[in-house]
């Protein structure tokens, strides 16, 4: 461990730090915390117990990581935040640990990148991959799949999940499921198109993305209702892994679904 010298710090002889770790000064570490190897912890960094961070996680100054939740219940209970490892935390994010009723953990997943100013809220699962840009605000349980992009200033109601390979426009206000390999934006927030810059990144192929955007074209585009839609899709497309995972995750949007292309609010 490398503590910059001369400078007050306060990291508890309890807390489990690996090798080839820097801690800035103003830096406070709890008690119940394990840092992995390699890891750069900034200065007025305050990791609070039930931290678990993995290998090579850079956490820039002023942030606030494993909390208790922003609840007005007392909770005391033993809970965590893990952070998977390649993470970088930005200046001046907070993270949240869970509140142990609801399962008690908060997961970052490994190269998640958050920008200035992000809050993430008790009970989210962040994937790997993931880009959440600044000010990104995310209420409690939320899910975040891998690759998603989420742009600055996008606000997550509670319980709303965001599928893998997702981006969502800069300003927008998601109160609702937003399925996978999709982009949105605009008020309220609505289908757009699929990632397609996103996918072609990431190695998918034409056919892969036509057959992606067929699905969606019957899902937000034609008008249908979706269970009307999901017949069509189940009876009329070939039953892919992507056409599984699409109508699985329609089926489990227990807060429904954003709008289609061109709804009126």
């Amino acid at each position: 461990m490398n503590i910059a010298s001369n400078t007050f710090r306060d990291v508890h002889p309890g807390a489990k730090i690996g090798s080839n770790v820097h801690i800035g000064p103003f830096t406070v570490i709890d008690e119940d915390v394990v840092i992995g190897d390699n890891c750069r912890i900034g200065s007025n960094v305050h990791i609070f117990n039930g931290a678990r961070i993995g290998d090579g996680v850079q956490i820039f100054p002023f942030s606030s990581i494993s909390a208790t939740p922003q609840s007005i219940k007392k909770e005391e209970e033993k809970a965590v935040l893990e952070i998977g490892s390649g993470t970088i935390i930005r200046e001046s994010c907070t993270i949240n640990r869970g509140i142990p009723r609801f399962g008690g953990k908060t997961v970052i997943g490994e190269n998640v990148l958050l920008m200035a100013y992000v809050h993430v809220a008790h009970d989210c699962l962040v994937g790997s991959n993931s880009v959440l840009a600044n000010n990104v605000t995310l209420a409690g349980h939320i899910e975040v799949g891998k690759y998603a992009t989420l742009g600055g200033m996008v606000a997550v109601h509670q319980f709303v999940r965001i599928g893998e390979q997702v981006m969502i426009g800069g300003g927008s206000l998601v109160r609702k499921d937003v399925p996978p390999y999709v982009t949105a934006a605009r008020d309220p927030l609505s289908y757009v198109g699929i990632n397609s810059i996103g996918l072609r990144r990431r190695g998918y192929s034409v056919d892969d993305m036509h057959h992606i955007e067929d699905i969606y074209r019957i899902l937000f585009v034609r008008g249908y209702s979706v269970r009307k839609a999901l017949e069509v899709i189940e009876t009329s497309l070939p039953q892919t892994d992507y056409a599984r995972q699409i109508t699985s995750f329609i089926r489990n949007a227990h807060r429904g679904l954003m709008k289609g292309y061109g709804s009126k609010s």
